[in-house]
């Protein structure tokens, strides 16, 4: 094993969790150790990080509800239906960048990972602007075509406009976040997503309404805060990785790097795209359901988006779950250890069921009440949000477990059967339930197709995990380092090879240290 190999395999500082790699990566070894506690440690930072951000939503709704009303709320939540589907376009191939970087970590191949890191990066800033500059001026007929209400049309297009502008910015925080977790770090996104939300926060307000220096810019204000948020988070934490001699920050030196490796962009293209598509299935299905909402007015639709507030902070655990299954798979893929990326995903499933089981628990104790942060006490639209919580928020138990077994199958590069359970379950049972039973049952029809099209994802995602080929499939070609095959019980352990390389190190700088001498006989080192 090389000298680079055995560092790799040191253990951490005493009474933490181990770690390795090289330079510039921070963060456990998710190839080794016990299962559980790594992957609760892991996930409770994406978990924050999550929670961090809903809560910026949800302030942002608050405000805007509070101080522009019901229709302006509307527009917000017509306007981050188009927000999340663009997010979603670009969430394919950052999350192939996190895979690949996960698992050219797992085999300890800094030169690989860099290259990944280099391509990554041009690929990002080409595609943020496209998105950005035609999100921009397409906006009016997306709009349109969601059926947005009047009331609502000239705000959501002042919303969306900045929202794009900011795009962007947002696209290539989301690929810094999700690297950094690739590499085993998930404290370094909280802390930066704590920046990110505590500026948007403090600055919504200050723009919608206008306080002090600061102009009052309406509904734009709350976009306009995010953009500024963004921005100047993403720009402090690209200069702390390049202090920090990350690997994720292409260096002067490593300028060459930029240049585009057509072996990469493949993979991020016949593997990210397949992600990037499932999200958009998911956004545009969310959007197809919005548009059915939107024909039973104003009042449904504030109740809708009050009651999708709630929702997210369901979907938080699972989803931070579903990141740190899929950090701690590839990783373990890349050192060739399968047997223990089963174990990964049977013990993320039974995590879901019981944090998602929870807030969905809390949720059915406390309707009315939670949703009157978002809507008056005395709007009509109080009691629909209620009705509508009580038919939907339990199908949110399945869609977690069925989330953690699509991380675990992308995290080795199987990437189509996710989107093809995806397109089934909303495409074929979800949205034509809705539109079948809707002539019958009303606006109920839309609340009961969701827990149903979540049953299927998650009955869809179950088998192929259990009976499907994904064991086989890989992002990238790479070797795995020759370590033993680790239990995930007790304390990693040196090979005999690590321990001899180390002891060929520790003479070497002994050498470098100790004056010369002339030599006499018997006074070199045994070399054994």
């Amino acid at each position: 094993m090389t000298a680079t190999g055995a560092a790799a395999r040191r253990p951490g500082p005493p009474g933490g969790p181990p770690t390795g790699g090289f330079p510039g990566r921070k963060g456990p070894d998710l190839t080794i150790g016990p299962i559980g506690p790594t992957l609760i440690t892991f996930a409770l930072p994406v978990l924050g990080s999550n929670i961090l951000q809903s809560l910026n939503g949800s302030a942002n709704a608050v405000w805007v509800s509070h101080v522009l009303g019901e229709a302006a709320l509307t527009a917000t939540s017509n306007a981050n239906q188009i927000f999340f589907l663009m997010l979603g376009a670009v969430f394919g191939v950052s999350m192939a960048a996190n895979i690949m970087i996960g698992q050219a970590v797992g085999a300890r191949d800094e030169a690989l990972a860099k290259r990944v890191v280099g391509t990554c990066t041009t690929f990002f800033i080409v595609l943020s602007l496209a998105v950005g500059v035609a999100g921009g001026i397409a906006t009016p007929h997306i709009l349109d075509a969601m059926r947005t209400p009047p009331a609502a049309r000239a705000d959501a297009i002042a919303y969306l406009r900045v929202i794009f502008a900011a795009m962007p910015f947002m696209y290539f925080f989301s690929f810094m976040m999700m690297s950094q977790r690739g590499t085993g770090d998930s404290r370094t996104p909280f802390y930066f997503s704590l920046l990110a939300v505590g500026l948007d926060v403090i600055l919504n307000p200050m723009l919608i309404i206008g306080i002090g220096p600061f102009p009052k810019m309406g509904i734009a204000g709350s976009a306009t805060s995010t953009l500024i948020a963004q921005t100047v988070t993403l720009a402090v934490m690209l200069i702390h990785l390049y202090r920090r001699r990350s690997i994720l920050v292409v260096r002067p030196p490593e300028w060459r790097l930029l240049i585009p490796d057509f072996t990469i962009i493949r993979s991020l293209v016949t593997k990210g795209l397949p992600m990037g598509f499932q999200m958009m299935v998911i956004s545009l299905a969310a959007v197809t359901m919005m548009s059915f909402v939107n024909r039973y007015g104003v009042h449904t639709s504030a109740a809708y988006g009050a009651a999708a507030q709630l929702w997210t902070y369901i979907q938080m655990p699972a989803m931070a779950l579903g990141a740190a299954v899929s950090s701690m798979a590839a990783q373990n893929v890349g050192a060739g250890k399968m047997d223990r990326v089963e174990r990964v995903a049977r013990i993320g499933a039974l995590y879901a069921i019981l944090f998602t089981g929870v807030p969905v628990l809390t949720i059915y104790l406390t309707d009315p009440w939670v949703l009157r942060a978002f809507l008056p006490g005395a709007s009509p639209s109080l009691p629909i949000a209620v009705h509508i919580n009580s038919i939907v928020v339990w199908g949110f138990v399945p869609f977690g477990v069925a989330f953690i077994f699509s991380g675990i199958v992308r995290a080795t590069g199987a990437v189509w059967p996710p989107l093809l359970a995806m397109i089934i379950s909303l495409w074929g049972v979800r949205i034509p339930m809705a539109r079948l039973l809707e002539p019958h049952i009303g606006a109920d029809a839309i609340w009961y197709a969701f827990p149903v099209g979540s049953s299927m994802t998650c009955l869809l995602a179950g088998g192929y995990f259990l009976w499907g080929g994904w064991r086989t499939s890989r992002m990238l070609e790479v070797t795995p380092s020759a370590d033993a095959p680790d239990t995930g019980l007790g304390q990693p352990m040196m090979d005999e090879s690590e321990a001899i390389t180390d002891e060929e190190i520790r003479r070497q700088d002994l050498k470098r240290e100790t004056p010369s001498a002339p030599n006499r006989p018997g006074s070199e080192a045994p070399a054994g």
